[in-house]
Formats: C-alpha cells, structure tokens, sequence
C-alpha cells in the first residue's frame, strides 16, 4: 500500500517555478534518468514527478512549506555518489537537488572550522582548509561527495581510526523542517549540554528528517608529515592478526585497511592502476600522520618491526607522496575495478568487532560460494568495517542472480549480528537495506526510530520509505 501523498498537478509545477525559476525546473519527462538513482542503481531508479535546483535556505523552506501543506513527498539530493538507495524518490513527488547550494565561506582561524552550504564537494572543503594550513580529516573514498551529502550519511572513510566519523567534525547545522522552519542546531561551541542533542541525532538520518542548508566543521592543524606502509601476508588470516598488534604500538596509526591479492589483480587488469607490492596473498596498508619527521620515523620503525615479527614477508615504506599515491590509488579504485570486472554488483557494508575480522571475512566468503556468489572483501579494518562485495559473473540470470544476493545478504547480516557486530558501518539504510534492519536491531527500535521520525514529519514527507516504513499505519498520516 502506498503512502496516500498527492499527485502533483500543472497548479504545483507552477508553484514551485514562482518559488525558484523556471530555467531550475524539470517536470515529467524532462528529468534526465540519471537522477532516478545513486551509484548503485539496484536498489531503485523512481523518477520523480518535478526536479528542482534550489539556491538558498528561502527557496527549500518556500518548498518544503507548500509541499507540507499539498501533502507532496520531497526527497534532497546531493552529488548521487551514495551507496544504498538513500536518495531516491519511492513514492514521486518533488526531488530538490542542493547541489547549486556550494558556498564555502572563509575559514574561521580563531574557531578553527569551516562554513560551507550542502552542495559544496568534499575535496573543496579538504582544499579550501588546506589552504589555510589546516586539515579536514573525514576522508570516504569519494572525493566528489556533497558535504551535505557526507553529514547526512555520517560519512567515515579510511582515516576514521584516528580521526572519527563525520559526526566528530560537525559543530553546528542549519536545516530546513518538513514544515518549512528554519532552525539552527547548536552552534560554533566546542562544547554544548542546552538540552537534547538533536544536532547529533540529525547526523546519519539519511535526509528523513530535515534538509541541512548550512554546516560548520570543526578542522585540525595540518600534520606535517606522513607515510604509509604495506605489509604482505601470506594468507587473509596473518593479514587481518596483524590489526591489533598495529594497534597496540604506542602510535595512533591514520588508517588500517586490507586487500587480498585477487582485488588487487581485478583492479591492475582492469585499470591499469600497478600496486608496488607483489608479495603475499593479502596486504595490510597502515598510514601514520605526524607533526614531525621524528615522530614519523618512530612510528614507522615500530609498525615495521611489529609486521616482520608477525610473519610479514617484507614492509613496503612509501614515505613520499608520489609513493603513497600510487598505494591508495588501487585501494580508492575498488569500486570502479569491480564494476569493470562484473555485471552488476552487490554490497554488504558491516561492521564487527575487530578481533572477529578473519573470522567473518572466512565465514562471508563460505556463505557466498554456498550460493553461488563471487565475492571480494576489503575493507577499513581498523575500524572493523567489512565491505563484502558481491560480483554477479555472465552465467547468472537476472532472478537467479537477485534470489542468490537476498539469500546471501540474509546470512551476511546474521552474522555480523552474531559477532557483536551492526548492520551497516557507514553506507547507512536508505532503501536497499531497510528490509533486513527491522530483523537486525528489533521491534523496540524500529518503534522508536517510527518516534523520532514522528517528531520531525508529522506527514511523513520528507525522504519516505528510508530507514523506516509506515505501511499500514494510516493512523499516523
């Protein structure tokens, strides 16, 4: 049964061009089919029934006011580089696109953060703090992400072992509600107990609650120095035993992440893109940042003594830009390598504990075959955070290939449950998860998930049929 929103007419088109312009607005037909969806158009490609391309906060609250009123669904768009579905209009109505909203504003140097608007892309911010000597460490493997984008998906990437998610970085949000308000949630404080923590609850809703139109982050000072090393193994195992031992060196390694040797083969025939280590069945890649070359050099001789102790065939030391570029150029290149090596693919992003590593990637790759399914793990193991990547081969039929990946999902998640671990590590629910997490965290928590959503869209409008479904709950309508 579908939400019982209303169908848009010529009367709201014209609305919503007297609210913007009519050079900003795309109806039926004229939205470009790439908009329907993000990177991984399997889990959906609905196409709305009018595109907006807003340009300040007065624009969204204007069209989030009328769509309020007219009961007209509205999902917010940023650069489409998710990776679950999130940003896809299930039931039509209105998809408002931020992605003209990309101010960033000067860099506060006595706060030490940065203001931008939700369309600006991550590697501007990163570059526009750069600038000024200063770091924005929050770093997903996709550059070119809205930093709306990352804040509303709570974004981690591989540095998150010593930096944090995004959630780490956000000092206050400005966001437009589902009525059309504008409100401000906490300000640029270091620290802030006024109340419930509604900013940080914000951070990770996946565009159902709100739509941000502003956000400042809090920035670091620049290390001034950094390597990063390789460390082969000869099986998964060692490579993934290696994890702790890194992490109980006196040095706070940047980013822990592991490669078995058949991704890096998919991605060097598939790109063209050579790793400099030829060694081993797996390899563990460590990043240190410092503030001085002493520093670096300590932490750097420490991790190599640790991985030939612990059964490392050699330690690659690619302590030049030129050199650790070439390393996290394969690494950042997964994706694209699989895509190029496969029909279509499929995702499971857990997290686990980071003792249960070896264990569930073993367990992942038995429950694949079981089903016939190629898989590929890799992953930001100092976090524990596993993306199994399911790659569907030539042979596989469209229902075979679908049944298989459900099934194989199915297990996956279990697992992960089984092992202390969460359903999603930072992809987050959006549309192509939300059938396992009822299963995954339990009735209590979906009705409080069902709370919160309430408390914010009384009309359910705002990103419907994400991270929680109301289906038969006409009640709440």
């Amino acid at each position: 049964m579908a939400y019982p929103y209303k169908k848009m007419t010529e009367e709201d088109f014209a609305r919503i061009r007297s609210f913007t312009a009519e050079d900003r607005v795309w109806v039926g037909e004229e939205i470009p089919g790439e908009y329907y969806h993000d990177e991984m158009p399997e889990y959906g490609s609905y196409p709305p029934e009018l595109y907006v391309e807003v340009l300040n906060k007065e624009e969204v609250s204007a069209i989030m006011a009328y769509a309020y009123k007219e009961n007209i669904p509205v999902v917010c768009r940023g650069a489409g580089t998710g990776l679950a579905g999130g940003a896809t209009c299930k039931y039509g109505g209105i998809m408002l696109s931020v992605m003209r909203m990309n101010r960033i504003f000067p860099v506060d140097h006595k706060n030490q953060t940065i203001t931008a608007e939700p369309g600006a892309l991550l590697v501007d911010i990163q570059a526009a703090a750069a600038a000024e000597g200063l770091f924005y460490p929050p770093d997903p493997g996709e550059k070119t992400a809205s930093i709306g984008g990352n804040v509303i998906t709570n974004a981690g990437g591989m540095k998150a072992v010593r930096y944090g998610l995004t959630r780490d970085f956000v000092r206050c949000i400005e966001a437009v509600l589902p009525d059309g308000s504008i409100l401000n949630f906490s300000s640029n404080v270091v620290k802030n107990t006024t109340g419930y923590a509604v900013k940080d609850l914000i951070i990770g809703s996946e565009g159902t609650l709100c739509i941000l139109t502003q956000v400042t982050l809090k920035l670091l000072p620049a290390p001034t120095c950094s390597a990063t090393l390789v460390m082969p193994f000869k099986s998964l195992e060692e490579c993934a035993d290696m994890v702790p031992k890194v992490l109980e060196l006196p040095f706070v390694p940047t980013a822990i992440e592991f490669l078995e040797r058949e991704l890096i083969d998919i991605v060097e025939r598939t790109l063209n893109k050579p790793f400099p280590v030829q060694q081993g069945e797996a390899v563990l890649i460590v990043m240190y940042d410092a503030s001085s070359r002493q520093e670096l050099d300590s932490a750097v001789e420490a991790a190599a003594e640790a991985a030939l102790s612990n059964g490392a065939f050699d330690c690659f030391i690619a302590d030049t830009p030129e050199r650790a570029a070439t390393i996290w150029s394969v690494r950042g290149a997964i994706l694209e390598g699989m895509k190029a090596d496969s029909v279509s693919q499929e995702e499971c992003d857990v997290v686990v504990p980071r003792s249960r590593i070896a264990e569930y990637v073993k367990a992942a790759k038995r429950i694949a075959l079981s089903h016939g399914i190629r898989v590929e793990p890799c992953g930001h193991c100092g976090d524990g955070n596993i993306h199994t990547e399911m790659l569907r081969g030539p042979e596989m039929s469209d229902e075979e290939w679908k049944t298989a990946t459900h099934a194989c999902l199915t297990e996956l998640y279990a697992l992960s449950k089984e092992l202390g671990g969460q359903l999603s590590g930072e992809h987050g629910i959006g549309n192509g998860r939300l059938e396992f997490l009822k299963e995954f965290v339990g009735p209590r928590m979906i009705a409080l998930y069902k709370s919160i959503k309430l408390a914010f869209d009384d009309k359910l409008i705002l990103n419907p049929g994400k991270v929680v479904e109301f289906q038969d709950e006409q009640e709440n309508m």
